[in-house]
């Protein structure tokens, strides 16, 4: 019989060690020639040290494996299960399978590190069927967690998601059934093969656990997501974030750009109180990253160029979440407040207004239902950060305008990092993000001119952009410009044309100016439409299903502004309302050819049929008046 005395045990504990020491420090050392040399170096000591747990007490470990079997089938010939958990995990058989179960472990993380997957995953099952039999307890909770950790890795990269999902999900089943039933601070992998001396306190391995679970919650969070449940991926996430804070366990600039990114998830539950608590908080755990080093210290040392780089783009890419939040705060502001065509209603905003202040404890009830970090050392700092926008929709333009601020604010952060010269897209949908801000804030202004001056700002932003972009390498981006261009100037139109009319007569300036926003929203919505042509000049006979509706819509519009252009020209007016007879009955038409086209410019469609009714009368009015003064 094979035993085991110190000077053998703390040879295996320094194998162990050292097995360690080259899997997660030499390694990174390792020649892109032999990427794995100190992986192999590690796997043959692993591999020594499980021969060696092996041949120990090999006879006692029989006469036991012996003595389950007959008790077992005993079991199974009275009737019941077999299978059953016969060992105490505390047992001297439970703590071997405890052991060997840890270097099967660790061999299976080794195989899976050298890309060879299948032989990881049968150690990782081996490791799994010698805990089969040994009940949960503190020597063997922790390894029946982390080898379904990496199980459940192992199958997500493999796109099996639902087996990934299976395994993480029973790693945490395991963690909460322990901790309602035992809770002692547990065995870590690597306390197996450390002297009694150097064991961690309890202190520090309850708080290794509790990293175990975290990594567990984090994995489900990303396999819950890939299956499209979002609900459960955000409260996963949110739970490895707030545990992550709790036990100290975080890279900041990591942390902050994943609480940053859960924001985005809490916007589209219109749950602000929440997206706004992320965010401020990836500010506050962002700064912990340190200062941006300057131009100068950053050109003399590569190791402050690369800081410099990391914390401008984290940074700027933290700015852009909050620039999302501003701007989806205030347009769910405005599908509330918004009538059927699209303008303030009074009587609905004076409702919202009278509702908000009998309930002003709602604000306080929502915060304490809110899902909030409450990490006693940044708790004051992420407040402070809270404090300074929102989370509730504003309902008159004194808060739209505050919350507007901060976005521009935020833009112009995101634009330092973001610039045109190498991050052509991130730049330009920074830019449509700050015309957004100004379209939604427009809604809340009721004086026309500065409405309009506010729709000017967004032609200022955009106008340049779209006509240094080639749109042989950026399409639909130049589309985008494009159709947003014309919606603006159309906007303009209709608001310098409103102010007109409380005029009796509007001057040749303003009818310069409205002749001007007309023809500007045409060129650029004919631009759009000419976008859709082949190389040949054609256009298409029938749109593809993205470009349906946009282009129909513009085609009718177009046709609408043709005939607002101010003329006393009879020609030029005849010209111009040839023309729009002529874009009303290509919607018109087309529908007829493409008839599920109706469903998606019903209320276009409806107006041009009448139109091109009406015009032709109007036409022959015209042609009249020309012929009887020749």
């Amino acid at each position: 019989m094979a035993s085991l005395n110190s000077r053998d045990w703390r040879a295996v504990c320094e194998k162990f060690l050292r097995a360690q020491e080259l899997s997660e420090k030499e390694s990174r050392k390792d020649p892109e020639s032999d990427p794995f040399r100190s992986k192999y170096e590690a796997r043959e000591l692993l591999k020594e040290i499980y021969c060696f747990l092996k041949n120990v007490d090999t006879d006692e470990s029989d006469e036991e494996e012996q003595g389950e079997e007959e008790e077992e089938q005993s079991e199974s010939e009275g009737g019941e299960a077999g299978g059953r958990r016969t060992h105490p995990g505390d047992s001297r058989a439970g703590l071997r399978a405890a052991k060997l179960g840890v270097i099967e472990y660790y061999l299976g993380v080794n195989h899976i590190e050298t890309e060879e997957l299948s032989a990881g995953e049968e150690h990782l099952m081996s490791c799994m069927k010698l805990l089969e039999k040994c009940t949960v307890t503190p020597e063997n909770v922790s390894l029946c967690i982390q080898a379904r950790n990496q199980l459940g890795i192992l199958w997500a990269g493999r796109d099996e998601t639902e087996k990934a999902q299976g395994f993480l999900e029973t790693a945490k089943s395991i963690y909460v059934c322990y901790m309602k039933e035992d809770g002692q601070p547990p065995l870590d992998l690597v306390d197996f093969f450390v002297v009694e001396q150097e064991a961690p306190s309890q202190q520090e391995r309850m708080r290794r656990f509790e990293m175990v679970y975290t990594h567990t919650l984090y994995y489900l969070a990303q396999v819950y997501k890939n299956l499209e449940q979002y609900e459960k991926a955000g409260q996963h996430c949110h739970s490895t974030l707030q545990r992550q804070l709790k036990f100290g366990q975080f890279v900041p600039l990591e942390w902050a750009i994943n609480a940053a990114a859960l924001s985005q998830y809490y916007i589209t539950k219109t749950r602000y109180m929440e997206a706004r608590h992320c965010l401020a908080a990836a500010n506050v755990i962002a700064g912990l990253a340190g200062d941006v080093p300057s131009e100068a210290a950053a050109k003399e040392s590569e190791v402050e160029y690369e800081k410099r780089e990391q914390l401008r783009q984290k940074k700027a890419e933290i700015a852009r979440c909050w620039i999302k939040y501003c701007r989806n705060l205030l347009e769910d502001a405005k599908k509330l407040l918004e009538d059927n065509i699209g303008e303030l209603d009074l009587d609905r905003q004076e409702e919202l207004l009278r509702a908000r202040r009998d309930e002003e404890e709602e604000k306080e009830r929502g915060r304490k239902s809110a899902v909030l970090f409450d990490s006693s050392d940044t708790f004051d700092s992420i407040c402070r950060q809270e404090e300074k926008v929102s989370s509730v929709l504003p309902l008159i333009f004194e808060e739209a305008s505050a919350i507007f601020l901060v976005g521009q604010g935020y833009v112009a952060q995101a634009k330092e990092y973001f610039e045109m010269d190498g991050h052509v897209t991130d730049h330009i949908e920074i830019l449509q993000d700050h015309s957004a801000l100004f379209k939604v804030l427009a809604f809340f202004e009721d004086r026309l001119e500065r409405r309009c001056k506010m729709h000017k700002r967004r032609v200022d932003i955009l106008e340049p952009i779209c006509k240094d972009l080639n749109p042989q390498y950026y399409l639909l981006i130049c589309r985008q410009l494009q159709f947003e261009l014309a919606e603006t100037f159309n906007e303009m139109m209709d608001l310098k044309l409103a102010v007109a009319d409380k005029q009796d007569q509007p001057d040749a300036h303003t009818i310069k100016k409205l002749n001007h926003l007309c023809t500007s929203s045409i060129k650029y919505y004919q631009m759009f439409l000419d976008s859709t042509r082949s190389p040949e000049g054609k256009f298409p006979e029938k749109l593809e299903d993205d470009l349906l509706r946009p282009a129909l819509a513009a085609k009718f519009r177009v046709a609408r502004l043709q005939s607002k252009i101010i003329t006393t020209n009879l020609n030029a007016q005849l010209e111009n309302l040839n023309h729009s007879l002529e874009s009303y009955n290509f919607v018109v038409q087309y529908c007829e050819e493409n008839p599920e086209a109706k469903k998606a410019v019903e209320t276009e469609l409806e107006l041009s049929e009448e139109m091109v009714s009406l015009l032709p009368m109007k036409i022959n009015r015209i042609k009249s008046k020309i012929a009887s003064s020749n």
